[in-house]
């Protein structure tokens, strides 16, 4: 077979290796040498790849290191100062902004506890471009793009449904919030999956194959096998709130019974508990209020099961467990195991391992933004043009 020679071949040879040189910087700074050693290139290859992020201020030089052997080196960095992404997240209960660095390192954030179940589209975009315009003018820096994570099913830019926030439903969002922001695009999708986006990008957290489970009012659940998200056939997989535990349960916002969130969802929680809020529940598990420790396991036990069902059709052996599950992992951890082990099949031949998110909190927005510096790296001619380059994806 003949390879292709000419203009256009050479700069995809030239945009693969720059991609190697990113994705390498990301697991930290490095020489020159140790670049080339990290992705089998040339020192010449390198040098030449190196030269116009560093006149672009993408990447930054340190000062002479001397290891005791060989001559002393200048390590390499991303720069802090470079263009970041932005990560937004609207949820039932809150709004929240992130931005991130290209190496997925966190600058600010900001986080406002709301109820927007009753909030139409537009005051939502309105609440969200303020804390945009905040955060950007704090920042002062240049914007890679957006990322907006919502509490619903997304296809092509449109929430598709979102029961829980039912203002954004049939509503195209992430247009809304550029034209506010006189932004190109605004990337969106769901908010589960970019959740379980940042515990792969840009480093794997919990290893290739797990399933993120997001605790809200809803609940969520983003599928990761193999390092990449599940999205499924049309892109609607992890509903797993809306698993049905109890036929003729009670009723959802999705129009259904016996959804698994209206037994372990936040509000369901704090009801079974007599509790308005995390900041009352959490002091009351810690001192062992029992109707708090049984809402919490009744819940947990909930939430097992159909994690269950998930497991005994994908065969995933990682559970984490984020969101607001995050702050009462150890709580809620025994109920969920008590639902697994009734559920899973084969159960002693299995080793399932539960984990709270290391993000905690942050994982939504996080995700959002790790939307954004994840083509940047891997589209990385996109860094170089960046500013005609905010287009909409493919």
């Amino acid at each position: 077979m003949t390879l292709p020679t000419g203009p256009v071949h050479l700069r995809q040879v030239r945009s693969g290796n720059l991609r190697s040189l990113l994705l390498a910087m990301l697991d930290g700074p490095a020489s020159r040498a140790e670049l080339a050693q990290r992705t089998g290139l040339t020192k010449a290859t390198i040098a030449s790849l190196v030269e116009p992020l560093l006149q672009q201020r993408l990447l930054i030089e340190d000062e002479l290191v001397n290891r005791g052997r060989g001559r002393p080196s200048r390590p390499l960095r991303i720069s802090a100062g470079a263009p970041a992404a932005v990560g937004v997240e609207i949820n039932v209960r809150h709004v929240a902004v992130i931005v991130q660095r290209l190496d997925g390192s966190t600058e600010s954030e900001q986080r406002i506890e709301a109820d927007n179940r009753r909030s139409s589209a537009d005051d939502l975009v309105d609440r969200l471009a303020d804390l945009v315009r905040t955060v950007q003018g704090e920042s002062g820096r240049d914007l890679l793009g957006i990322g907006l994570a919502v509490p619903g099913i997304v296809q092509d830019g449109e929430v598709v449904h979102a029961p829980n926030v039912p203002g954004l439903t049939g509503i195209r969002v992430g247009d809304r919030l550029a034209r506010a922001l006189g932004a190109p695009w605004v990337a969106v999708d769901n908010e589960a999956n970019l959740a379980a986006l940042a515990h792969v990008w840009p480093h794997r957290l919990v290893g290739d194959d797990f399933v993120y489970v997001s605790g809200d009012v809803g609940i969520g659940a983003g599928i990761v096998i193999g390092g990449a998200l599940y999205r499924g056939g049309s892109g609607f997989a992890g509903e797993l709130g809306h698993v049905a535990i109890e036929r003729a349960g009670r009723h959802c916002t999705c129009g259904s019974h016996g959804c698994v969130e209206q037994y372990a969802g936040l509000h369901a929680i704090l009801r079974a508990a007599g509790r308005r809020g995390l900041d009352s529940l959490l002091p009351a598990l810690r001192e062992g209020d029992r109707r708090a420790r049984a809402a919490v396991d009744c819940a947990g036990s909930a939430l097992g099961t159909a994690l269950a069902s998930l497991v005994n059709v994908c065969d995933i052996g990682t559970i984490v467990l984020g969101g607001n599950y995050s702050a009462f992992f150890d709580e809620l951890a025994p109920g969920v195991r008590t639902g697994l082990g009734a559920g899973v099949l084969a159960a002693a031949h299995r080793q399932i391992r539960l984990a709270a998110s290391p993000l905690g909190r942050n994982a939504v927005a996080s995700g959002a933004a790790a939307l954004i510096t994840r083509r940047y790296c891997l589209e990385p001619e996109l860094l170089l043009t960046r500013r005609s380059s905010l287009s909409p994806q493919d």
